[in-house]
């Protein structure tokens, strides 16, 4: 573990040196954050003009879980959107046995190697949006709310992690798929709103194929108090299984990959 965490800081720092060549583009990236969350706002706003609640949830509970959405998203688009769509490539282009050559995992390699610092921007500003849902919301989160909050937002990151790497380790098979990020996109999408307000087969697929709903609304859930120790433990329960799963499929499609020398 302390081996992977040495690595994982020379890939932090090689990343952050190569960004800071184009510091003048940090500012650009901010205003288009900035407006595409403006959007978002502007999106329940309307909402609301209708109704005083969305699926159950009030204004307030709302802001607090697009709040959330944003900042898993720019957890996402930090280490995971720039490293994902490239392993499409090296199946394709047979650049993978350069990385599986390497004396560090593969798995691990192809996950993190690259980094994408100025999206932190949507981290820090989703959680202005949580302080803010909050504030409508007058609601003061305990101790144990931010505890369980930290801990079921490790579980979705986790989750998150497993679920697009499986989909993406489909590339040694359908290496004609020129974007598979999109499909993990779609299903992401849906966790900026309560799981409450969809029906029928699409809440069960977001609730029980694939947790789009675990991912978002728990976290927002344990902030605004209203967990319960049952399903923090199945959030990390359903992060650990998908994890494992993500990991031994890729242990399994290894074994189906030529390599540039057929």
């Amino acid at each position: 573990m302390r081996r992977y965490g040495r690595v994982f800081r020379e890939f932090f720092r090689a990343c952050l040196v190569e960004e800071l060549e184009y510091r003048s583009e940090f500012f650009g990236n901010f205003i288009a954050s900035f407006f595409g969350l403006g959007i978002a706002l502007l999106t329940i706003h309307i909402f609301f003009y209708q109704t005083d609640r969305l699926g159950g949830w009030t204004y307030g509970e709302v802001l607090v879980l697009l709040g959330v959405f944003n900042a898993l998203r720019g957890f996402i688009d930090f280490a995971l959107r720039p490293n994902m769509p490239r392993l499409l490539e090296h199946v394709r282009r047979g650049t993978l046995d350069y990385i599986l050559t390497k004396p560090v995992d593969s798995m691990f390699y192809v996950s993190f190697r690259h980094l994408v610092f100025w999206r932190l921007i949507d981290v820090a500003l989703g959680l202005g949006v949580i302080g803010y849902g909050l504030y409508v919301e007058r609601y003061v989160p305990s101790a144990a709310d931010v505890l369980m909050f930290f801990v079921v937002m490790t579980a979705s990151l986790l989750l998150i992690y497993s679920l697009w790497m499986m989909l993406m380790t489909t590339s040694f098979w359908v290496v004609r798929i020129d974007d598979l990020s999109f499909i993990f996109d779609s299903f992401f999408d849906t966790a900026r709103f309560p799981g409450s307000m969809y029906r029928g087969a699409v809440r069960f697929v977001i609730t029980y194929v694939l947790p789009a709903v675990l991912i978002t609304n728990t976290p927002a859930l344990a902030l605004l108090g209203k967990w319960s120790m049952a399903a923090v433990l199945a959030a990390l329960a359903v992060a650990m299984l998908f994890l494992w799963a993500s990991r031994r499929f890729w242990r399994f499609a290894l074994r189906f990959y030529t390599g540039a020398g057929g």
